[in-house]
């Protein structure tokens, strides 16, 4: 059986949750991370030795990165449906994940962490008005895009790129400042709650 580690309370763990959960696979959970066993154990380093959540085992085979997991448990499963095999639309569906893990992610780390975790470490309100400038923006390219995508971030059906993209709306709208009106990533949102794998991981009352 598939092997995880890290704690559900990671964004990055979660988008391996749900993909399993799309593609009907079983898996064990270990409780890794912050508040729990410490990745810096050398047991989790021989994993990876980033000492970063999530890490999977797979019948020996180990692999850390979240997206480069759900690529990989997508191509496992041969779900061409949630990853195309086409290069044109596989590009696509690449596109926006490669998205979400660097422009979109580093725009709402500062404010996330110091509105909802609370860190010490990010109380700089100039930097907190940035990072929430730049999300902002960020969000606006994902409201045209979803304008005109016919639902979904790659285009009108539901694709791996919509589970890592989906978690950061969830964790936009998580996040107490107020937020401009974007009604086609509202109703984005409104539909990823349809998923089950959504409903467990993603808008569970945890950002």
């Amino acid at each position: 059986m598939l092997k995880i580690y890290g704690r559900d309370s990671s964004i990055n763990v979660r988008k391996v949750l749900w993909a399993c959960t799309e593609l009907g696979i079983a898996f064990e959970r270990e409780d890794w991370g912050a508040g729990f066993r410490p990745t810096s154990e050398t047991s989790f380093l021989a994993m990876n030795p980033n000492a970063m959540v999530p890490v999977i085992e797979d019948d020996g085979f180990v692999l850390w990165e979240s997206n480069a997991i759900l690529r990989y448990l997508a191509n496992r499963q041969g779900a061409s449906a949630l990853y195309p095999v086409r290069a044109q639309a596989r590009a696509r569906v690449d596109q926006w994940i490669d998205w979400q893990a660097s422009d979109l992610n580093r725009s709402w780390s500062y404010a996330f962490m110091a509105l909802v975790r609370k860190s010490p470490a990010h109380g700089d309100a100039g930097q907190v008005h940035a990072s929430i400038t730049d999300w902002t923006r960020f969000m606006a390219v994902l409201e045209q895009q979803l304008q005109h995508s016919g639902g979904y971030v790659a285009g009108a059906d539901f694709t791996l790129a919509d589970i890592p993209v989906g978690l950061s709306v969830n964790r936009w709208f998580g996040t107490p400042f107020e937020h401009p009106l974007l009604p086609a990533v509202a109703a984005y949102y409104e539909r990823l709650t349809e998923r089950e794998g959504f409903r467990r991981y993603g808008r569970n009352g945890m950002a």
